[in-house]
């Protein structure tokens, strides 16, 4: 804003009030003639608002160009300006003082005083206003606009009843104002008194310049030249006016209402409650939570411990304020009681076919596990329900460990929840935190309960055989409490210090390997192991379930890309050779993605992948068979080895250097139990070798080393104690073993073979291998019994109870 006006409510310049003085016509009539005011004169725009004659008011200056018109103004001494009024439809943020866009009326004034301001940046220009005038002719608009003006000479008037009528309306009207804003009370009744109903044309003026109208109501105000008329549409912007004041009053009353209200909270509050109880109409935010919370617990069946917590804490509820930090506290805590299902369970479905054909649709093989889950499903449909039943599936990664359990939650009919126990260290995550605490939460049964909305779901805890503990406490100490059915009918969660029934939840556990989870918790559990999968049936998996998925996942279809049998079965074989199946789906992902490139660079509609194919795609086999002994070697022995990761072959090598005394030592990073059965495997081949001079002799004249291949691998365990005998009995005696022969089996210093475990898995990692000849401990001869036809198919199995046994079978005579 460039100049403008102020109205005397908004003063910028409190150090100097604004003073708007009257002038009294009969005591400037010697001042203001027609000889004094010049018929030509510069011409100066203003905004917003116009100056009305027989007035002194300020105007200030904030443009530089329009600061150098005041400033050569003084230095010529010139004193009087025209102010005119400037069109509100022009950009006056770059406009300058364009002739077209004032109006053709404005009022004549004199310059009594010039100020600077706000570090010379703005001017207030003190104005004593006399006539109206009207611009004749433009005589020049640079560097200040200058114009011949006729001047309204408002001599003296005969008043008449009807003006005097008018002009004591104006009063009343401008006396009710002063009342409405009592700011400028004071310096009004001070000019009031100096106003009279004898002379209507300033009294007119004056009252048009206090309203809040626009510019252009103003300007028309300004340029009508009937009193009469004049003094008409000033009452019309008085009555506007008072209705403004009368809507700014109740605005500020409305606002100091609310001030004072916020003294008065408390009182209002109770009141209305009150009065709201009382009519019935409405209820406030806590009574509607607590409404809530009730509405909760219609379709529960709560224990009768759970109801009298939940009544003492409502009660607590109803007596807290919502601005009580321990309201929020109450609120969530009743939050978690209301939303658990309590007395809610699922409907068990113990259909066997419809279980049966659930198992098939999502796991290929795998016939012993099914028939231990639909064993399972059909003592429920007997007892009517599988409270009690905690299952551990145990089995190397990849196998459908997880998949099984969801498919064991689909067969029934019940809700799945999964979480995962490993790397837990924190008691809390199971028994939740304390509410004492905060931020405090219920344990993940609990959570899982509230998710599920049913109080028997299947719930899997996966790799409980990496739970650990911490100063934080013991989880899996925490597990018996929870695994335990005669203790999880009254579980106990810290935050809700209710009991819960976790009883009718049938929970499925997951492990690579038992041998770490602590022994009082295995008892709670019923073992079902998932040994892995025969080339056979990886191939199966693969065409039914691993291809088809990966498809819909990179959007493709199988008649985009073709994976025949014979290209899957490289794949498995010369690639994929772990127990599970992770390992190929990734291979099969990498196939597609490669695939899909090729079609999109070569414009082609279907890739048809082949054998020869794989390199380009997978890079070099994995797994070759001239890693396998096809020609059989001195001191070389194919052992089986049983891991987390499922079954595997390794090669025990026993090489002799010369030595004085001789000697024994191992490597291949092996653990203290390995050890132990090496040196027992060296010292009975030293006794079984007495008597045999040319043996003896070389146990004095040679040192034997015996080494595990993948030193990078620890190993531990006893059954490799027949293969590391061996291995030192062909070295001494210098005879290589059969050709396709594999072994396990603990040896003991008397030469007898102890059982070992893991036959299935030592089984599957011999097919891989291609071994037909397997030699166990006589005493697995019926786990050996139990497995599958698909599995023993092709493969011979030799028992042995002593070493002897195994001699004959590798070096016969």
């Amino acid at each position: 804003m460039t100049t403008r006006s102020r109205r005397p409510k908004s003063s910028r310049f409190r150090d100097e009030p604004l003073h708007i003085e009257h002038i009294d016509p009969e005591k400037t009539a010697i001042i203001v003639t027609k000889d004094v005011l010049p018929p030509i004169i510069p011409i100066f725009p203003v905004e917003d608002r116009p100056f009305f004659p027989k007035m002194k008011a300020p105007l200030i200056v904030t443009k530089a160009a329009h600061r150098r018109i005041f400033e050569s103004l003084v230095k010529s001494s010139e004193t009087y300006l025209g102010l005119v009024l400037t069109h509100s439809d022009i950009d006056r943020a770059t406009a300058g003082p364009d002739v077209r866009q004032l109006y053709k009326v404005g009022t004549v004034g004199k310059i009594v005083e010039v100020k600077t301001v706000h570090e010379g940046e703005s001017l207030v220009v003190l104005m004593q206003m006399y006539e109206r005038f009207t611009t004749i002719d433009i005589l020049s608009e640079e560097p200040t606009i200058r114009a011949r003006v006729e001047y309204w000479y408002e001599g003296a008037m005969e008043v008449n009843n009807e003006l005097k009528a008018y002009s004591i309306s104006v009063i009343n009207c401008i006396k009710e104002l002063i009342q409405m804003k009592p700011m400028f009370r004071e310096e009004l009744n001070l000019l009031m008194n100096q106003l009279r109903v004898n002379d209507p044309g300033p009294l007119t003026d004056f009252a048009a310049f206090l309203t809040t109208a626009s510019g252009a109501e103003l300007q028309d105000i300004l340029e009508t030249r009937s009193i009469r008329t004049r003094i008409e549409k000033v009452l019309v912007l008085l009555k506007k006016e008072q209705e403004v004041s009368k809507l700014q009053l109740k605005i500020n009353k409305r606002i100091e209402e609310r001030l004072s209200a916020q003294q008065r909270e408390f009182f209002l509050r109770e009141q209305l409650k009150e009065i709201r109880k009382e009519l019935g109409i409405t209820k406030d935010d806590k009574e509607s939570e607590i409404d809530r919370l009730r509405e909760r617990l219609k379709p529960l069946v709560l224990s009768e411990e759970a109801q009298e917590r939940i009544d003492e804490e409502l009660n607590k509820l109803s007596l807290l304020e919502p601005s009580s930090p321990e309201f929020n506290v109450t609120r969530a805590y009743l939050d978690w009681l209301t939303i658990l299902p309590w007395g809610k369970y699922s409907r068990d479905r113990f259909n066997l076919p419809r279980a049966a054909k659930i198992l098939d649709r999502d796991h290929y093989g795998l016939s012993d596990v099914k028939d231990r889950i639909l064993e399972f499903v059909a003592v429920g449909s007997f007892k009517g329900d599988l409270s009690g039943s905690i299952l551990l599936l145990v089995g190397p990664p990849g196998v459908g460990k997880t998949s099984i359990g969801k498919a064991i939650a689909a067969s029934i009919g019940r809700k799945f929840y999964r979480f995962s126990l490993g790397g837990m260290r924190d008691e809390a995550e199971i028994k939740g935190h304390r509410r004492t605490y905060i931020g405090a939460l219920p344990g993940k049964f609990i959570n899982a309960v509230k998710t599920c909305k049913t109080a028997n779901p299947v719930i899997m805890l996966d790799e409980i055989d990496k739970i650990g503990a911490s100063f934080r406490g013991d989880p899996a100490s925490a597990l018996l409490e929870v695994l335990d059915p005669e203790q999880n009918r009254e579980f106990l969660d810290h935050y809700l210090d209710v009991r819960f029934d976790l009883s009718r939840i049938l929970f499925v556990c997951t492990a690579n390997q038992v041998e770490t989870i602590p022994s009082a918790l295995l008892d709670r559990m019923e073992v079902i192991r998932l040994s892995g999968y025969i080339l056979e049936e990886k191939l199966q998996i693969a065409q039914r379930h691993l291809i088809p998925r990966q498809l819909k996942r990179h959007g493709l279809s199988r008649r985009q890309i073709k994976l025949p049998d014979p290209v899957v079965h490289e794949i498995i074989d010369g690639y994929s050779r772990e127990a599970g199946v992770r390992g190929l789906e990734n291979n099969i992902r990498k196939i597609i993605r490669k695939s899909a490139k090729r079609m999109v660079e070569k414009n082609l509609r279907s890739v048809h992948v082949g054998l020869h194919d794989l390199f380009d795609f997978l890079g070099p086999r994995l797994f070759d068979d001239e890693m396998r002994l096809k020609t059989p070697r001195v001191g070389v022995v194919t052992g089986l080895a049983y891991t987390s990761m499922g079954g595997s072959t390794l090669y025990i090598e026993a090489a002799k250097t010369p030595a004085e005394k001789g000697g024994f030592r191992q490597t291949g990073q092996l653990g203290a139990v390995m050890v132990e059965s090496s040196e027992i495997a060296f010292t009975y081949v030293q006794s079984i070798s007495a008597g045999l001079p040319a043996i003896e002799d070389f146990f004095r004249r040679f040192s034997i080393h015996l080494h595990v291949p993948a030193g990078a691998t620890p190993k531990d365990g006893p059954s490799a104690g027949i293969t590391m005998a061996c291995a030192i009995y062909s070295l001494v005696h210098d005879r290589p073993i059969q050709e396709g022969i594999a072994m396990t089996g603990e040896l003991t210093l008397s030469g007898l073979v102890m059982p070992i475990g893991g036959v299935k898995e030592k089984l599957l990692a011999a097919r891989r291998s291609k071994l037909s000849h397997i030699i166990f401990p006589a005493e697995n001869k019926k786990d050996f019994d139990q497995l599958e036809s698909y599995v023993t198919r092709d493969i011979t199995a030799s028992f042995v109870s002593t070493f002897e046994d195994v001699l004959n079978i590798c070096f016969p005579t």
